[in-house]
């Protein structure tokens, strides 16, 4: 038998308590396993055991939460705009380049470029 769990009410509510108040730019699993004491495997672990359906949806709003403040401050240009796009790849977001113009050969498109006209020439 191994050593006794650290999954008690009180560090369910403990989990609960970073969510609400997280006192970091942006809420991460690692900053609960951090906060909680805990090793990142044992929260994963804990969060697909029956039984510890309430931690599980503890991790589900930390993503969702992170997910809403990478959008809202990545939009405004609180949060930088690299940072912000490299750690919405944890949320199943990437930039993808398209190298095939229309046609689907690899010549560029058409590059058109506006020209102002002299003031005199008015």
């Amino acid at each position: 038998m191994g050593r006794p769990t650290k999954y008690t009410p009180e560090l369910l509510k403990k989990a609960q308590g970073y969510l609400d108040s997280y006192a970091t730019v942006i809420p991460s699993h690692i900053g609960l396993a951090y906060h909680l004491n805990i090793a990142n495997s044992t929260m994963y672990a804990w969060a697909k055991e029956d039984g510890k359906e309430a931690f599980s949806e503890i991790l589900e709003r930390i993503m969702q939460l992170q997910f809403i403040e990478l959008i809202d401050k990545g939009l405004t240009g609180d949060f930088n705009g690299g940072i912000t796009k490299l750690a919405l790849g944890k949320h199943g977001y990437t930039d993808k380049v398209d190298t095939i113009s229309s046609d689907g050969s690899m010549t560029p498109p058409t590059t058109i470029q506006l020209v102002a006209k002299e003031f005199g020439d008015l």
